[in-house]
């Protein structure tokens, strides 16, 4: 079924090699946000709470400080919305693989919550990660969390590596296919699987200034952009109700 984009990209790998390192060189490697990883909008107990997890983007790359990043921006609109007290927290380690993710949840003291959101598939798409592993790698991850977190986890859709710029063609609509890849493997999981893990698509990001010095990643306004896309759908699918609260 693949077979056209594994032959594209042996056909293409000296190109691709090439380009790959040479993007890896030139552009700048941004630092993980600083600050408290956690924190709330409103007073008094949260009625809710927002828990991000994965790679650069829950790592806060792209802006100074977590409580510019996904999972306080999200807090943040949700409690515009519903006008509850809504905590976030957020772990991610950036360049980190979905598989090397499990491992490092498996020890980590997350808190309690009623939302998780997954934030992953860039690092796994620019690393070839086989689809069968990944797949595997998201139902360890489930099983993993599900004693806490009951309500289905939210997949957070690869980014459309096709439109990220700053990296050259071929290189990028090669990347773009195989994000696109592992995006539909999380839409078919989603849809057979409706319990365990809900699709969220990523929005995409054409203007320049919602993106980070590096052309790459988002920065804070970017942030609050995808927070913005997403909370409306969070808040609709009733991923907020009492049901889906953590013990």
């Amino acid at each position: 079924m693949h077979l056209p984009f594994w032959l594209t990209t042996a056909l293409l790998f000296p190109v691709l090699l090439y380009q790959g390192k040479r993007a890896r060189r030139i552009t700048p490697r941004l630092p993980e946000a600083g600050g408290s990883p956690f924190g709330q909008y409103g007073e008094g107990t949260p009625a809710r709470r927002v828990l991000v997890v994965g790679e650069s983007t829950a790592a806060g790359v792209g802006v100074e400080t977590h409580d510019q990043g996904l999972a306080s921006q999200l807090a943040r609109q949700v409690h515009e919305h519903t006008g509850q007290t809504i905590a976030w927290h957020t772990f991610g380690i950036n360049g980190i693989r979905l598989g090397a993710l499990v491992g490092e949840l498996e020890t980590a003291e997350l808190p309690a919550a009623d939302v998780v959101l997954l934030s992953m598939g860039v690092n796994d798409t620019t690393g070839f990660t086989p689809r069968y592993r990944f797949r595997r790698q998201l139902r360890e991850l489930r099983q993993l969390l599900a004693p806490r977190y009951p309500g289905p986890l939210l997949l957070l859709s690869v980014p459309p590596m096709h439109l990220f710029t700053a990296l050259p063609s071929p290189l990028r609509y090669v990347m773009g296919w195989r994000a696109r890849q592992l995006d539909n493997l999380y839409v078919r999981l989603a849809r057979r699987n409706p319990g365990d893990f809900v699709h969220l698509h990523y929005p995409v990001i054409t203007d320049p200034d919602l993106l980070a010095s590096d052309g790459y990643h988002p920065g804070g306004r970017g942030y609050q952009y995808i927070a913005g896309a997403l909370a409306g759908t969070v808040i609709s699918e009733q991923l907020f109700s009492g049901e889906n609260r953590a013990n």
